[in-house]
């Protein structure tokens, strides 16, 4: 079945290998599946934590690795930190420090998350929201980079693509476009930019990343 990667909208992500099932940041989810075997949060910002739509994926043996402000709020899961590794399930989860250096949207001292989720033979890198940082410039090995590209509150197109000579990955998507800031316009100038292959997808999109 190989590994699959699906965007749900926004920040959302939804990653696919064998019976594990991976959702990042969901938010405004139309149906139910309860099939979640772990759920990734990167901070407590409405559209990424979203309570009611953690609940309509998760099921009795779901679990949720987030940051601390998250796992205080959901009174459940295992909180991450930047450079702290959880395993789970056959999952490994890296935390990555994400933040602005120069904008109040996201302080450093929020101790908010990025995540390096390897599963299968992939190494895939969720950014958060953040700015290019000294953390992901050091980023190694990163099989597909998922990278915000909508501005304001995180990198903006040309910031990501920046990113990517860094980072290096094999390929990247990008999100945080289409809903509050950010049109498929800055989605297809990060994929003109960027020094690596990009797929620029729709909500609901999904792909093989093998």
């Amino acid at each position: 079945m190989g590994t699959t990667l699906q965007w749900l909208g926004h920040a959302g992500f939804k990653i696919c290998h064998d019976d594990t099932v991976i959702y990042i940041d969901p938010w405004k989810l139309e149906d139910s599946p309860h099939d979640a075997t772990l759920v990734l949060v990167s901070h407590s910002h409405y559209d990424h934590y979203s309570p009611e739509d953690i609940a309509r994926i998760s099921g009795a043996e779901t679990k949720l690795i987030a940051s601390a402000d998250v796992v205080t709020k959901e009174k459940t899961g295992e909180m991450i930190l930047n450079g702290l590794t959880v395993d789970f399930s056959g999952v490994r989860v890296s935390g990555v420090a994400a933040y602005n250096p120069s904008k109040q949207y996201h302080p450093k001292a929020n101790n908010w998350v990025g995540f390096v989720i390897e599963v299968g033979s992939k190494r895939i890198y969720y950014a958060g929201d953040t700015d290019l940082t000294d953390e992901m410039k050091s980023l190694k090995e990163i099989d597909v980079a998922l990278l915000p590209v909508g501005g304001t509150f995180t990198m903006d197109a040309t910031e990501a693509a920046e990113a990517t000579k860094y980072i290096k990955p094999k390929r990247a998507i990008p999100y945080h476009w289409g809903e509050i800031v950010g049109s498929r316009a800055d989605a297809e100038a990060f994929a003109e930019a960027a020094e690596c292959k990009v797929q620029v997808l729709s909500a609901g999109e999904t792909i093989s990343l093998d």
